[in-house]
């Protein structure tokens, strides 16, 4: 190696800050597609159904939870910088179309679903991955971090929207996100870069090449599994399961905070609707949050934590709520908790199946949080129905937390790996 070489890479390491900030940025955009709902009813007042607007947001989580895997095994293969401008041209090309050809219903499904979810996929995956790689060290935090912006950029699509949508139109405002969200998303996409061969963290280091140490009571295995090993082992069923419980819980009060605040604590649309940016605030909270709690205290501690944030809000808090204070305490530690979770999978992921390949194995364990997508909402519609008895609301939050309960057994159970036989 020349000595031009050696100090590129020490430059490189040392400002390795720059690869989570440019992951952050790319969330926050992506995560403003979870602002549809400001979309929602000025497309009704064009002529879509509240059923064909729902079904799109739901079909691009889909695509999107899908374009993970596939996203996540191209980046571990050629790195994450062409994932990562592919994911800003999609994007932006999607949210442009659907002022072109988005009037139509498959118009919609094929620009917002299709394309934009597409984009979401592709971009969510690789600077995750690439943080967890430069920053092993500090797992828990940089994927907390860089998750986070997907969290808080509902915040920033939730205020932002509805004023573009009142000066401009619907049409113009689908334009100006998608210019703003692919120039911004493939120019932070070009920095990404996976770090030099046989690297490791200038300090504190929990990772040694080919073994394992122990550091704040978590473990980094010492051998990286193929996404076909990993789904051969046990264990990923069982972090499956406590993901999609433990994201499904959330899912659920998120998608029908609005609705409870109105129709059970007796609040105004508007004044309900200020709890669902105070949810947001505190989703984005937890993520890093408990990302940075499970590098201290270790992750399979954080994971019952959250668990506990979730049943004292469903058993202890929602069912009481007769006031904006209680409601808006229930919604926002169901919010961090979930927030939680998604914070804390990634670097679990690394953990037992280490960093080569994190990027494709953390898009299969993500599946977990695409079924709760379907689970959480299901649980609402089965046992609440738009019921306006408080009797039926409060059975749903048993439920759920009867469910937190068989989570926290089950990760109990889950227990990291053991090593491939046929490894060497």
């Amino acid at each position: 190696m020349s000595d031009n070489t050696a100090k590129n890479e020490n430059t490189q390491i040392h400002r390795r800050w720059i690869y989570p900030l440019a992951g952050i940025l790319m969330m926050l955009c992506i995560g403003n597609v979870y602002s549809w709902s400001v979309f929602a009813k000025p497309l009704w007042q064009e002529g879509f159904s509240q059923a064909q607007t729902t079904l799109a947001f739901q079909l691009s989580i889909v695509i999107f939870t899908i374009a993970m895997i596939f996203a996540g095994r191209w980046q571990d293969k050629v790195g994450p910088k062409p994932v990562a401008i592919f994911s800003g041209i999609m994007m932006g090309l999607g949210f442009i179309l659907m002022k072109f050809i988005g009037h139509t219903q498959a118009g919609m499904f094929i620009c917002f679903s299709g394309i934009v979810g597409i984009g979401m996929g592709a971009g969510y995956v690789t600077p995750l991955a690439t943080a967890l790689k430069w920053y092993p060290d500090k797992r828990g935090i940089m994927s907390g971090l860089v998750v986070m912006g997907m969290g808080a950029g509902s915040i920033f699509g939730g205020m932002g929207g509805p004023l573009l949508i009142a000066k401009y139109g619907v049409w113009n405002t689908f334009l100006v996100f998608g210019i703003v969200f692919g120039a911004i998303i493939t120019a932070c996409g070009a920095i990404l870069k996976n770090p030099p061969e046989g690297y490791t963290a200038p300090s504190n280091s929990n990772v040694i090449n080919d073994a394992p140490v122990k550091a704040s009571n978590n473990k980094v295995s010492a051998h990286d599994f193929s996404a076909k090993e990993m789904l051969g082992t046990g264990s990923f069923y069982l972090l499956w399961l406590v993901f999609l419980i433990g994201t499904g819980g959330g899912l659920m009060v998120i998608s029908q905070a609005s609705n409870f605040g109105v129709d059970i604590v007796a609040l105004t649309p508007v004044i309900a609707g200020s709890v669902i940016m105070v949810l947001g605030i505190f989703n984005g909270l937890g993520r890093p949050a408990c990302g940075s709690l499970s590098d201290k205290i270790g992750r399979r501690n954080i994971i019952f934590v959250a668990f506990v944030i979730q049943l004292v809000a469903l058993v202890l808090v929602l069912p009481y709520a007769n006031s904006y204070l209680i409601y808006a305490i229930g919604v926002s530690l169901m919010g961090f908790s979930y927030g939680g979770f998604l914070g804390t999978m990634p670097s679990i992921t690394a953990d037992y199946y280490g960093l080569k390949n994190v990027g494709f194995n953390y898009a299969w364990v993500y599946t977990g949080w695409g079924a709760a997508g379907y689970f959480g909402p299901q649980v609402a519609k089965v046992m609440v129905g738009g019921s306006l008895n408080k009797g039926d609301w409060n059975k749903a939050f048993y439920f759920l937390a009867a469910t937190c309960v068989m989570g926290m057994v089950l990760w109990f159970f889950t227990k990291p790996p053991v090593k491939p036989a046929h490894a060497k």
